[in-house]
């Protein structure tokens, strides 16, 4: 429970105490400042509180925004404030500061009659007065306090100063529909063509059906996971019906996968760990059922599983360059190039717009495609159109931010310097090389680190492809990408080109994972080099989800224990030249794969749960 302190003259008849009630706020009344200030000291140090003015009128959802979201420690509308724990030492601070008599000595707002105070349609057309809850929120910002003010569009939230103007801001809140205005502001404001046109007309209403039967987000992510799972089970038949059957649950599953961040939008239900969850079960979804429409094509005769690891590589491999291009330029300063300057007109053009979202085969274009083909094609035809469609959109991704790299002109910070450094996951190894050259490094021109990192990833797939099976050489390179990884990781990543050291890094190590499992004699070592791929990739998304949430990279312990990218790459060489006789080598890697995933899944768990990093929602990349 909540406490909300309605402070300031009372409004007979008003339905305000009833609104914050059924927003689940205990509602208490305060005749001034003082009384206001002894009211917040009673209530205990881990509630939210509010305080807000008895005459603001407006829509509850507007009420809901500014009061209930649980992503920002502070919050104001007009006549409305609210802070969260971490928030309440500041306002104790904040209210104290204001000199007595200060909201009904402070001026109405707004001199020619507009209303400074208040938003909506009909904000404009009245006066509004400064309130107790302004005063506040601007002592709170004097205090350091971030005050997030929500964007109401059409909603209604005003404090009219008379009774004329408070029929019309109540005439105002008749007039439009807040309702109808919380189910569109649920769907995400940028998402793909499928995702918009199929799936969210109808979504939006199963999130409102979830809220009204008291449903979580994180409950419709796991009901999304169990649906992508049984799909991928039914595809594991290898029957036709089967696969028609896994086709449509996959759909389903994606229905669900949208409905939880629309339900997430239209009830405030925002977490740490909801965005975490809804990230990662989108990964395990996916490359569940890549495994069973591979098991599925065994059943037939038809062995696929290099084409499942290579889809599987290739898609998190895009990921890759996402995250650590955004990341390089999140907080980049004079951030100016012409290649986004003509992103943006293309993006003023409706057609381009929707043309340039579904070439990159975003999420949703990408499930229909996968359950449409999986329904009415084999395992190895889906397998082959989702390479064809990645490997395209991964270089017209990729091939836009070198442009953009190329051709802006921005100064990287030291966060995001060692957001890439975190994002690279070095091991002992690589941060011994790194330790030796750094002296050196400082001398090299600024292309020196992701040239080490791609000279060394080429060297070690290279060399696993056309060496010799069963022979050393592999390992030879392996230490060799070793010690390029740790020349390139040597200073701090601030060049323009240094956010594709990771991505060089993820290619290196699943690929050599990929080519040294398909040349292997060994029965059933693709299988087993999927499950490690994926065990790892897990771990490097939760690394990414860690850093967006404002909670720092895993620990170095983590780290330390399975290797780091250069580490598990020298492993699985040394393992594929030392175990060439019998299943030997699949045994191995099983064995590796079981350690990575349980030490990355017990840590990240551990985590998540008892995280008390700040709530958030990730729109997510629509890849």
């Amino acid at each position: 429970m909540s406490t909300a302190i309605l402070t300031g003259p009372p409004v007979p008849g008003s339905p305000l105490e009833g609104d914050l009630r059924s927003l689940g706020f205990d509602v208490r009344t305060a005749a001034d400042a003082r009384e206001t200030a002894a009211l917040l000291a009673a209530v205990p140090a881990a509630e939210r509180v509010a305080v807000v003015d008895p005459r603001f009128v407006g829509h509850v959802h507007a009420l809901r925004l500014a009061l209930t979201d649980p992503r920002f420690p502070a919050a104001a509308a007009p006549g409305v404030l609210t802070a969260q724990p971490a928030a309440r030492p500041a306002l104790t601070r904040a209210l104290a500061s204001l000199p007595p008599g200060a909201a009904a000595a402070a001026p109405a707002a707004g001199g020619d009659g507009t209303a400074g105070t208040g938003t909506g349609p009909a904000a404009d057309t009245r006066t509004a007065v400064v309130t107790l809850p302004d005063l506040i929120a601007g002592a709170l910002g004097a205090e350091g306090v971030d005050v997030h003010r929500p964007e109401f569009g059409t909603l209604v939230a005003a404090v009219p100063a008379d009774p004329q103007s408070r029929k019309e801001t109540r005439d105002a809140v008749e007039a439009v529909d807040d309702e109808a205005v919380r189910l569109r502001s649920a769907v995400k404001a940028r998402d793909g063509f499928f995702t918009t046109f199929f799936i969210s007309p109808y979504s939006r209403y199963i999130a409102r059906w979830c809220a009204r039967r008291g449903l979580t987000p994180n409950q419709v992510t796991t009901a999304s996971l169990l649906t992508a799972l049984i799909a991928a089970g039914c595809a594991a038949t290898g029957t036709r019906g089967g696969f028609v059957a896994a086709g449509v649950l996959l759909l389903l599953s994606f229905v669900l996968d949208c409905t939880d961040g629309q339900l997430a939008r239209y009830s405030l239900q925002y977490s740490t760990m909801g965005a975490w969850l809804d990230a990662t079960f989108d990964r395990a979804k996916e490359y569940a059922y890549y495994a069973g429409l591979a098991l599925g094509a065994a059943r037939g005769g038809d062995d696929v599983w290099a084409l499942a690891l290579g889809a599987m590589i290739l898609q998190t491999g895009r990921h890759v360059v996402d995250f650590s291009f955004n990341e390089a330029n999140h907080d980049a300063t004079a951030n100016t190039s012409p290649t986004a300057a003509l992103s943006d007109k293309l993006d003023s053009r409706g057609w381009t717009v929707w043309a340039r979202r579904m070439i990159v085969l975003p999420i949703g274009e990408r499930w229909a495609m996968i359950a449409v083909l999986t329904a009415v094609t084999t395992p190895r035809v889906v397998f082959y159109a989702l390479l064809a469609g990645c490997a395209f959109a991964a270089c017209y991704t990729t091939a836009g931010r070198l442009l953009r790299s190329l051709t802006r002109r921005a100064r990287r910070t030291d966060r995001a310097a060692r957001a890439l450094a975190d994002l690279a996951d070095s091991g002992p190894l690589a941060q011994g090389f790194a330790a030796a050259f750094r002296g050196a490094a400082r001398a090299l021109p600024s292309f020196a680190p992701p040239v080490a990192a791609l000279t060394g990833a080429a060297a070690v797939v290279a060399t696993s492809a056309l060496a010799p099976a069963g022979g050393p050489w592999p390992a030879v390179a392996a230490l060799g990408y070793a010690c390029a990884s740790g020349l390139a990781v040597a200073r701090p990543l601030k060049g323009a080109l240094d956010w594709l050291v990771p991505p060089f890094f993820r290619a290196a190590e699943y690929l050599t994972v990929l080519v040294l499992a398909a040349r292997s004699d060994a029965p059933g070592a693709l299988p087993a080099a999927f499950g490690l791929v994926a065990a790892v990739a897990y771990h490097h998304y939760d690394t990414v989800y860690r850093i967006r949430g404002g909670t720092g990279a895993p620990p170095a312990w983590l780290v330390r224990t399975i290797g780091g990218h250069e580490g598990r790459t020298l492993v699985v060489a040394v393992l594929a030249a030392a175990l060439t006789a019998g299943d030997h080598f699949t045994v191995a890697l099983t064995a590796l794969a079981v350690a990575v995933a349980l030490v990355v899944l017990v840590e990240s768990i551990r985590f998540w749960v008892s995280s008390g990093a700040p709530a958030v929602h990730d729109e997510g990349e629509p890849a």
